[in-house]
């Protein structure tokens, strides 16, 4: 196999899908992986042909190493992001980082610098601006389709489960050891909204809290574990059912159920749910991020926008709404439906071919996507593959903490212009 060589930090659902697709596509060769979980470490190792002696328990014996590939793929816990990132750097090697860049604006910052410090390529994992659909919508409104683009309403809609499962029991459940949630979630949204509108935001003001997920909200009798609850099966947060229903789903195997176990038998599961961190009460948790949160959005051309993430809602793609002085376009991530306000007509845009995308609103394919620019971008020198770099990424991740910032201390949020994108923006947008 030929290619440039990508090393793995962190083999987890998100390493292990891209280096996945690295293998299979053939343009690249995954030669190094660090891991500090033994028994993932060595999977990763045998499906990828790693050596023993390219097979680290940490990011840090990688680096120690030296320059051992051209590019990293950094898919570490979020609190170890700018770390790595900044070592790899000045090791010279090209930076894939899973979002959120950094878990403070100083740290994320940094990750830049060093980066153009090096000469290295980085790009963040923002993965919604490789999809079709957002090319699509991008060439839509560009073209003019819909005038000059007035107000936005985004929404994304977590998922009942889907919350529970990340954000109430799992890794991204405590602001303390991962982040705000409107950063470890919806960052992908705001810088979404930042790509599509073709200008970063000039004030922001926030609502938002953690409403259900507390313990004076515990049904009566609910106990600490699902497994012995008496009203688990009215629950709908139910561990029992969710990870049991997984079960001979070959996706649902992989996500969520591969974060609970690796023993796919009904066994395995209920000794997780026993033993693990999955299969507490929702109510009795050391949760502390927010299960609702909206974002109110001026930009600088006077285009205003709402992004609203809820935990209350079927997982599903997120939905858009876009009004412009010519017309409309309503998207679900796959169909846009265009307004023409000139003739009344309604156009239906399909972006999506072959397999219909996930229910749940994954990116997998756009997850491919992004790992196979990242590869030709390295091949070639040419960073254009790549659909955003630092600055881009520190941008739109400005605009996050600026929300927080609004959300906690019950104000508007001004941005300092001169921190716009430098990508071109969408023609039909207007930048100060």
């Amino acid at each position: 196999m030929t290619g440039p060589a990508i090393a793995v930090a962190g083999a987890g659902l998100r390493g292990t899908a891209y280096a996945r697709r690295i293998a299979r596509a053939g343009r690249g060769r995954v030669v190094a992986v660090a891991e500090a979980d033994p028994a993932r470490r060595a999977r990763f190792a045998a499906e990828h042909g790693v050596p023993p002696e390219l097979a680290f328990p940490g990011w840090r014996e990688m680096a120690a190493a030296g320059r051992i590939a051209d590019g990293v793929i950094i898919a570490t816990q979020d609190a170890e992001h700018a770390e790595p990132a900044i070592a790899f750097a000045g090791l010279g090697c090209h930076i894939l980082l899973e979002k959120p860049m950094a878990t403070t604006e100083d740290d994320a910052r940094r990750v830049v610098e060093a980066a153009e410090r090096a000469g290295v390529m980085l790009a963040v994992c923002h993965v919604l601006r490789y999809t079709p659909y957002t090319r699509a919508l991008r060439e839509l409104i560009g073209a003019g389709r819909i005038g000059t683009p007035v107000s936005v309403q985004h929404l994304e809609p977590v998922g009942w489960w889907h919350h529970a499962h990340s954000y109430v029991r799992g890794h991204w459940r405590r602001e303390d050891e991962s982040g705000p949630m409107l950063m470890t979630k919806s960052c992908h949204d705001i810088d979404w909204l930042v790509h599509v509108m073709g200008e970063a935001p000039a004030r922001v003001g926030s609502f938002g809290r953690l409403s259900h997920f507390r313990p004076e909200n515990r049904p009566e009798g609910a106990t600490a574990r699902c497994l012995d609850c008496p009203v688990e099966a009215s629950c709908p947060y139910s561990a029992k059912r969710l990870y049991l229903s997984c079960l001979g789903d070959p996706k649902m195997e992989v996500w969520p159920l591969g974060a609970v176990t690796h023993d796919r038998t009904e066994d395995g599961v209920l000794r997780a749910l026993r033993e693990g961190p999955y299969g507490r009460c929702v109510y009795g948790c050391d949760n502390d991020v927010v299960d609702h949160q909206v974002v109110n959005i001026e930009f600088p051309s006077g285009a205003t926008g709402v992004f609203t993430m809820t935990a209350f809602a079927a997982a599903a793609p997120r939905q858009t709404r876009i009004f412009g002085t010519l017309g409309s376009v309503e998207g679900d991530g796959t169909r846009l439906a265009v307004r023409d306000f000139r003739t009344g007509g309604l156009e239906v845009i399909e972006t999506e071919t072959g397999t219909d995308p996930p229910p749940d609103g994954r990116h997998d394919e756009a997850d491919e996507a992004l790992a196979d620019a990242f590869v030709e971008a390295i091949a070639t020198g040419d960073p254009s593959a790549l659909h955003s770099g630092g600055r881009e990424s520190l941008a739109s991740h400005r605009v996050v903490w600026a929300a927080e910032r609004a959300r906690r201390s019950g104000t508007v949020v001004e941005l300092s212009l001169d921190k716009s994108p430098t990508d071109p923006p969408a023609k039909g947008t207007v930048l100060p």
